[in-house]
């Protein structure tokens, strides 16, 4: 994104900051206080008009081909989650069914892949989804485990799946999508990797470091289970689906 005022203070940057930390993942209740608070802090200082330029087109182009209104609401969330990405490798999509929760990932991931195919680099980048219910396998089957018996390890689906992409050389974006339900009994597990470690450790030894190219992002009803340590890891996108009418 583009600033498009030529010369920008320290207070624009400022509030600009804090409006790309907070905004995403306010209801639309929240959103008015939250801008009556800052224009408190910061009277008189006008927030810079970011200009996504291709991107907002590669967004809208994306939409016009699945058949969908272009309804402003949904361009900024999807705009909303590219920049949180940028900044964190671990985003939470939180939504009721129905509110766009898919179409704003999907979106954004088609949007990305056309815009890097259409540039003039060397490098031809896309992106790539894994999706995992993680709610359909058992900790051992997600995880994997130690046959009892034999001694044997059994990979589960998502350190096979950390395995394939954090190995991989190619600079395509991989996003591991967990769509379903977040508790307590697998997302503890995750904390290692949401952080700032971005490593898994299972519980044979084995420890999975995942690269700059791969990205955690987690499609979710509600945080109701999910614990104030799982919660501060990620970067969050509120979707209302009051906000689509």
């Amino acid at each position: 994104a583009v600033v498009s005022t030529q010369s920008t203070g320290d207070e624009e940057i400022l509030l600009l900051a804090m409006k790309d930390m907070n905004v995403a993942k306010l209801t639309s209740d929240d959103t008015p206080l939250f801008n009556g608070i800052v224009q408190d802090l910061f009277p008189g200082v006008e927030t810079p008009i970011l200009d996504y330029g291709n991107l907002q087109k590669a967004i809208e182009a994306q939409l016009d081909t699945d058949g969908m209104q272009k309804v402003p609401v949904i361009i900024t969330k999807i705009i909303q989650l590219y920049e949180t990405k940028n900044s964190r490798h671990s985003v939470m999509i939180v939504g009721d069914t129905g509110s766009g929760k898919s179409v704003v990932w999907k979106t954004l991931k088609h949007g990305l892949t056309s815009l890097w195919k259409a540039s003039a680099t060397e490098t031809k980048n896309c992106v790539k989804e894994y999706p995992i219910n993680p709610k359909a396998l058992s900790l051992g089957e997600l995880y994997g485990e130690f046959d009892l018996n034999t001694n044997e390890w059994t990979d589960g689906v998502l350190s096979a799946v950390m395995r394939k992409t954090c190995s991989e050389d190619s600079p395509d974006e991989k996003w591991i999508l967990f769509d379903g339900p977040v508790d307590t009994l697998w997302i503890e597990s995750m904390n290692s990797v949401m952080d700032d470690n971005k490593v898994l450790t299972l519980i044979n030894g084995e420890r999975i470091s995942m690269p700059a190219q791969v990205s955690l992002l987690f499609e979710v009803g509600d945080l109701s289970v999910a614990s104030p340590a799982t919660v501060s890891r990620c970067g969050m996108v509120f979707m209302s689906s009051e906000d689509l009418g």
